[in-house]
């Protein structure tokens, strides 16, 4: 092909659907490197809580970040339960399919496993538009494995975030062709933290939240507990194993407001309740903070506390000791700093103390090493665009 071919060739348009605050995270980089590419066209569809105030409003930091957002789709109905879950999905289905029909994207992505990312999948799938998927063939032991699954056989490309996921997806009966190793976008922001850690002496003032304030620089733990959706029923009684043990320590904390699934408002009543009460003296609340303000904070704490994949993921690689509570991550793979724990307060304490005593485990490469965003949108950008079902017709 001569330059001027070249040069005329219509961009590549990849539409990229971020549905929630950990989405953006493990998105970012991939997005920067998309946007800075000449050859790529670059659509972002804002869905479900990225949209809501009482969720961080996540929009409003892409925004900052310098991205435009091409369609937004409210598909969040009150309530954070069962039903509402379901029927979330359903309006984010529909949505979805009207965005897709107006922006006409070559290749959709769609990230991880929440029941927004299955109604993506489903969208794009019937609308004969190539999927990628990012972060599928991980286990972690919940409800998101059957999404996750689900959604990997829907899709077309598959940019998987450790070596055991890249292999799970072969298993599954993807073509090896489509699988690509890629690492995890946001362990490229955790990598950057490691770079700088500083936070600001104003860090309260800047960033807001609510709750007593403290001495970022002095010592802290961060907490961050969603609801399990097989488990929704023990929301409150978990959350509140958890309230005990920290309020039990004499350390700062900060924690952050809990994910739009079914169980959310029970976690969240717990959290108003204890903070009303007068019994949380040391804890701060967040709903969001900007994803590379955020790894900062947790590069300078002392720990993690909760059920999040943050802390089996970006904390190994930031070598943040964690303690895991629950059943939530119970099968993902994970490195050396994690303490898993029961719904219990004594236990939940113990292995606090014990992780702070502790201190910084080595770095762990088992999700990333920090170039992620490159090498996704680098095959977002050059591989072959081919539905599966093609692929097999041809044989």
């Amino acid at each position: 092909m001569s330059a001027g071919q070249e040069m005329g060739k219509e961009k590549r348009k990849v539409c990229v659907v971020v549905t929630a605050r950990p989405s953006y995270a493990r998105v970012r980089t991939a997005l920067e490197a998309l946007k800075a590419r000449g050859d790529v066209e670059l659509q972002i569809i804002a869905v479900a809580s990225t949209l809501l105030h009482r969720y961080g409003e996540v929009v409003r930091v892409m925004e900052a970040d310098g991205f435009t957002i091409n369609w937004r789709i409210h598909s969040i109905l009150e309530g954070e339960n069962l039903v509402t879950q379901a029927k979330s999905t359903a309006i984010g289905l529909t949505e979805t399919a009207t965005a897709l029909d107006n922006l006409k994207p070559d290749v959709v992505v769609t990230i991880a496993d929440r029941f927004e990312t299955i109604a993506t999948a489903i969208a794009a799938s019937y609308m004969n538009i190539p999927l990628a998927h990012i972060q599928g063939g991980e286990v972690t032991g919940n409800i998101d494995d059957r999404v996750r699954h689900a959604v990997t056989k829907l899709s077309d490309l598959h940019l998987v975030a450790s070596k055991g996921a890249a292999d799970f997806v072969i298993s599954m009966g993807e073509h090896p062709d489509t699988v690509y190793l890629t690492g995890c976008p946001s362990i490229d922001l955790a990598a950057r933290a490691t770079q700088d850690p500083r936070l600001p002496k104003d860090f309260f003032d800047r960033y807001g939240g609510a709750g007593p304030t403290f001495d970022i620089h002095g010592p802290y733990i961060v907490v961050m507990q969603h609801p399990v959706t097989t488990e929704y029923d023990q929301a409150y009684s978990q959350a509140e194993e958890t309230l005990k043990a920290v309020s039990a320590l004499d350390v700062p904390a900060l924690w952050f407001w809990p994910n739009v699934d079914a169980g959310s408002d029970a976690t969240s009543k717990a959290l108003r309740v204890w903070r009303e009460r007068g019994l949380l003296p040391k804890v701060h609340f967040f709903r969001n903070l900007p994803p590379e303000v955020f790894y900062r904070v947790l590069v300078n704490s002392r720990g993690i506390v909760g059920n999040s994949s943050v802390a089996i993921r970006e904390c190994a690689f930031l070598g943040v000791p964690a303690v895991n509570i629950g059943h939530r991550q119970v099968s993902r793979e994970r490195g050396p700093n994690v303490i898993d724990v029961p719904h219990d307060a004594a236990a939940i304490r113990a292995a606090i103390e014990k992780q702070m005593a502790h201190g910084p485990y080595p770095a762990s490469m088992i999700y990333g090493d920090g170039h992620a965003g490159e090498r996704i949108a680098e095959v977002l950008a050059t591989a072959p665009l081919e539905l599966k079902d093609a692929r097999v017709l041809k044989g």
